[in-house]
């Protein structure tokens, strides 16, 4: 009897400028190949003056979604037909979803952080510490001012970000958060439960750059977090693990922006377990 082929992949991908060093490609379609889903992610050099034409190319064939990464985090809004609640706080989207004919912006830079942090610490009554006021301090910080933190410290260089940051969480969330400004060695409160680093300070290639910190003001108890996925392993998760500290490294939330990010595209809960080994996988390369 004749079969009948499908030769039709479904699509996802990412636009952002500086693609070629954006490993969620592999990642992602490492995933996609363990599940047995006929789906493609591709990676897209875009740059800012090309992407409406980016996101109508993708409405054109019929993208499932796709990421958004710098420096089109903001500028995408006004291409989509509507935000998730998070999204709509921040103002910032990392990730499309189609939902029926539109194309609604989610942020999972601040989900995959919470989704790394199962298991390991809850975030309700939580006192952080987080450093830096970008794209991702933001995200995270959202994200668990609407988990319950009871209260975030923004420690920042310049006061203009930072602030911004400050108002939205008191403005959005039950959460009360401060303007730290960050001018000299900062010393962590005994009471601090959860401590992030949310800049670059120490990502590849500067991987010997460490954050002003007085390490030894980090507690055993503490959950220390890195955003930072190359090197995993940095000089705050080493020194805070010398100190006791519970730890959660770069990878886990780069992980988990791509299960939510699965999810929301196929429906599909993937493993994060395959996800994870790729990265290691490729960051051993280097």
């Amino acid at each position: 009897m004749p079969q009948e082929f499908n030769f039709v992949s479904q699509l996802t991908g990412s636009f952002s400028q500086s693609a070629a060093g954006n490993p969620t490609v592999a990642m992602i379609e490492a995933a996609y190949r363990h599940h047995g889903l006929d789906w493609r992610y591709i990676n897209c050099e875009v740059s800012p003056e090309n992407l409406g034409d980016a996101v109508r190319g993708a409405r054109a064939m019929g993208w499932a979604g796709f990421n958004c990464s710098l420096p089109h985090k903001v500028a995408v809004i006004e291409h989509l037909d509507g935000l998730g609640e998070s999204a709509a706080i921040m103002r910032a989207v990392n990730c499309a979803v189609r939902r029926g004919n539109k194309y609604i912006g989610e942020n999972t830079d601040g989900k995959g952080f919470l989704l790394s942090l199962e298991g390991i610490v809850d975030p309700p009554g939580k006192r952080v510490v987080l450093f830096g006021a970008g794209g991702a301090a933001r995200a995270i910080g959202v994200e668990l001012a609407l988990a319950g933190a009871s209260s975030i410290s923004i420690v920042n260089r310049t006061a203009g970000r930072g602030m911004e940051l400050v108002r939205v969480i008191n403005e959005n969330t039950p959460a009360k958060a401060e303007l730290v400004n960050w001018q000299s060695e900062y010393k962590v409160k005994p009471d601090a439960g959860i401590v992030i680093n949310a800049t670059s300070i120490g990502l590849y290639p500067n991987v010997h750059d460490g954050l002003d910190l007085d390490i030894e003001s980090l507690r055993p108890g503490m959950v220390v977090a890195n955003v930072i996925p190359n090197p995993s392993r940095t000089r705050l998760i080493e020194g805070a693990e010398a100190r006791g500290c519970t730890i959660v490294d770069g990878l886990g939330m780069l992980v988990n922006q791509g299960v939510i990010g699965i999810k929301y595209w196929t429906g599909v809960d993937a493993d994060a377990t395959v996800m994870r080994r790729k990265l290691e996988e490729i960051y051993r390369e280097q």
